[in-house]
């Protein structure tokens, strides 16, 4: 979608108009791309970064019982698009093996250039869970590793779906995102609370919420425990849930791109270390995995809905 369309969109949506000013304002009306106060997490020093989609820091400090000693930090991005571009393009990666339940980097392969040693998708094939429309985070686990085992002198971002919508296991009536358009960064649970087409509680949306990070910490526990070495656990960004935006202060939901207020910038950072540290290498040529082909990563986004 181009910027006039959105525009256009946005004009015919008053609510969608203000979320676009409020953009222009902490975009600093295109002057900045990202969140330049924000942390970046490929600087810091570890052998295992866990990252969970849409976790804000609030909500962990009050969900969490994992080991290690936790601090707030600020994220560079609102969207995972926003958080690959802001601290993956174009940087040598190549000491780096990316676990990923999101597709994000390979939807956007042509634009962000992403130099890791592997990309392990789990969202393909028998990682996905038709029956809850999303990648469990046991799935991940299990899956990052095996990535350890396979790349035992790589660093590990291992990036769970979690506490991302959809809510796991839960009865709610909510459809999954729109993701035929590939610049759609919303899910319809948050349009449909945004443009007030339903009227669920916010307390129940936070309850599903809070629940799908319950869903995963144990998850990440088994990671951080078995991988050893020094373990980061952050997100690529937060999301909100009905506080007032800025500077406009309607009730915003989701994560809208390019706005950073510290519902969607205040993440956690969780360091947690245990064991020996892993002796890091960066990739030769040979032990890069080859490129997907493109017509499986396409078959699998129809599949997943990302693309027509």
């Amino acid at each position: 979608m181009d910027t006039r369309s959105r525009l256009s969109r946005a004009l015919r949506t008053p609510i969608l108009f203000c979320r676009h000013a409020n953009r222009l304002y902490h975009r600093r009306f295109g002057r900045r791309e990202c969140n330049e106060d924000g942390v970046d997490p490929f600087e810091a020093d570890w052998d295992n970064l866990f990252i969970l989609d849409a976790c804000r820091y609030d909500m962990f400090e009050r969900r969490t019982e994992l080991p290690g000693r936790l601090e707030r930090a600020e994220s560079r991005a609102s969207t995972t698009v926003e958080f690959l571009r802001a601290n993956v393009d174009g940087r040598d990666l190549s000491d780096t093996v990316y676990v990923t339940a999101n597709p994000q980097l390979s939807q956007h392969r042509e634009s962000i250039d992403a130099q890791f040693a592997a990309v392990v998708d789990v969202w393909r094939a028998d990682g996905w869970s038709n029956e809850h429309g999303t990648v469990l985070p046991e799935t991940v686990t299990e899956h990052a590793l095996r990535a350890a085992e396979e790349y035992p002198n790589k660093r590990l971002v291992v990036h769970y779906m979690q506490p991302h919508y959809p809510f796991v296991g839960s009865d709610a009536d909510f459809d999954g995102g729109d993701f035929s358009d590939p610049e759609a960064t919303e899910e319809n649970v948050w349009v449909q609370l945004l443009q007030g087409q339903t009227d669920v509680d916010r307390d129940e949306i936070w309850e599903l919420y809070d629940g799908n990070l319950d869903r995963a910490l144990p998850h990440v526990e088994d990671a951080m425990r078995e991988l050893g070495g020094k373990t980061i656990v952050t997100a690529d960004h937060g999301n909100m849930v009905g506080e007032r935006a800025f500077p406009i202060p309607f009730r915003e939901w989701g994560h809208p791109r390019g706005v950073y207020t510290p519902e969607l910038v205040d993440v956690p950072w969780l360091v947690y270390e245990s064991g020996a540290r892993r002796t890091i290498r960066a990739a030769t040529p040979d032990d890069r995995d080859e490129s997907p082909d493109d017509d499986v990563v396409a078959e699998r986004l129809r599949d997943l809905g990302y693309a027509e």
